[in-house]
């Protein structure tokens, strides 16, 4: 008789947690973004916000955190109850941000499961037409006769926007300073002001004044060329063979998040990511959708962790 009701009652419980799983979401979702409004971070966020909303009828809220190149945000997810109602869209920056930061709060690879990979996106080398370069190599030559007046813009501390523009300095031998801001259109607007002398700017963000003639791009940071602007060459092509930065995105949550959760998460956002109007405005805008398993994604920040670092190490970017 005791074993027929230990039965039922494990059979009772196990309905009880699948009942539990199939009213996931059953609150809004919040969306934690480590950058400010506008940014491309922030952009993938609200996209792919609007549709899991759509289709869950639950309001989805983006959190804009833009402080410390992330960290605020990523320790508000981990702070957060870990039961799949809270996450956050992070960038090449997330990755960095392990060895950026000599003493973070949490551990980038074993404190977050990925949900999925977002997206692809070329980085674009921007620069005043007053400037003077018209291309890559005149751009190498002008910084490196200029040695101490070469500053640079990013989107935040850590972002992948200055680890791109680490890499290329690095890349190309001349020394630059680095001035951080808030967001990506706030380090383009800098560009724009005369401020500072270049940015490497998410496509997204930068085509529009790329268009106006605001700034000339020179060269664009991954292996290809952009769809949306196919006459700018890669770094590679333009003079530094065999360089390549690719800034990504992708959605995190908590590693105490159940993994049921994880997968409905993941088969959402996978979802989002082959509708066709949402590739069409993905690729016009020129990011590529890069739906993942959540172990890929994974898999795909540890190594990502050991490639910037050494990158970071090397400019001596660190922060105690």
């Amino acid at each position: 008789m005791m074993r027929k009701f230990t039965v039922v009652a494990v059979l009772l419980l196990v309905a009880a947690a699948a009942g539990a799983q199939e009213k996931f979401p059953s609150r809004p979702i919040r969306m934690l973004v480590p950058f400010g409004p506008g940014s491309q971070t922030d952009i993938l966020a609200r996209w792919i916000g609007e549709k899991m909303g759509d289709n869950w009828h639950q309001q989805v809220v983006v959190d804009n955190r833009p402080s410390a190149g992330g960290t605020i945000a990523a320790e508000f997810v981990l702070g957060a109850n870990p039961d799949g109602h809270t996450l956050m869209m992070v960038s090449t920056g997330h990755a960095g941000n392990a060895t950026l930061y000599s003493k973070l709060s949490y551990d980038t690879v074993k404190d977050f499961s990925g949900i999925s990979q977002v997206a692809s996106v070329p980085n674009i080398l921007v620069v005043l037409p007053t400037l003077g370069p018209k291309s890559l190599k005149e751009f190498i030559a002008y910084a490196k006769s200029k040695p101490g007046q070469i500053n640079f813009s990013s989107a935040g501390i850590g972002s992948g926007t200055q680890i791109n523009s680490e890499m290329f300095r690095l890349a190309a031998g001349f020394e630059a300073t680095h001035v951080a801001y808030k967001s990506a259109p706030e380090a383009l607007n800098n560009v724009i002001s005369g401020s500072v002398q270049f940015f490497f700017s998410p496509v997204l963000v930068a085509a529009g004044q790329l268009r106006a003639g605001r700034v000339i791009g020179l060269a664009v940071s991954t292996a290809t060329r952009s769809p949306v602007f196919p006459d700018i060459p890669t770094i590679a092509e333009a003079g530094l063979p065999g360089f390549e930065y690719d800034q990504w995105y992708g959605l995190l949550v908590s590693a105490k998040t159940p993994r049921p959760i994880v997968n409905i998460l993941n088969k959402e956002v996978v979802r989002i990511l082959n509708l066709p109007d949402m590739k069409e405005r993905m690729l016009t805008q020129g990011a590529v959708p890069k739906p993942t398993t959540p172990a890929e994604f994974d898999a795909f920040i540890r190594s990502e962790v050991k490639r910037f670092a050494a990158v970071i190490i090397a400019a001596g970017a660190r922060i105690n």
